[in-house]
């Protein structure tokens, strides 16, 4: 597996016809603990609004409930960096599958105590993206 690291994220590119990849993300975040709260259809949202064609996009809403009740109780407004995204878009060569840097993204807090936390999303998130791109 080929992974693109970003400062605030990690990408992959997987072989899955998009809308496969959407239904296999999912899953794969449910195995990992991971619900998705909610789920953000870019191209249908920027068609609707402002009429401009989009390629296919969406963004999933993902949540491990234990993480998230560790962080809110160790921090009140956490939930402004909550919950953990993953994308999955149509890119030139197939369909790219990206997941956030939750060690990046708690790092803007400064509370260390958070960081073994937030290695272990980016544990979990990292097998997503490992066995996504593997399909």
């Amino acid at each position: 597996m080929s992974t693109t690291s970003l400062h605030y994220g990690n990408i992959v590119t997987t072989r899955l016809p998009y809308a496969e990849a959407v239904e296999r993300a999912k899953s794969l975040l449910k195995d990992e603990g991971f619900g998705v709260l909610c789920e953000i259809d870019v191209t249908k949202t920027l068609k609707e609004k402002i009429g401009a064609d989009f390629r296919p996009y969406v963004i999933l809403g993902a949540c491990n409930p234990q993480f998230a009740h560790q962080v809110l109780t160790q921090e009140e407004h956490i939930g402004l960096l909550l919950p953990c995204n993953v994308v999955v878009q149509q890119g030139a060569s197939g369909t790219v599958v990206s997941a956030i840097d939750a060690s990046a993204m708690l790092s803007v807090v400064g509370k260390p105590e958070l960081d073994p936390i937030a290695r272990e999303v980016n544990i979990r998130l990292a097998r997503v993206l490992e066995r996504i791109a593997a399909a």
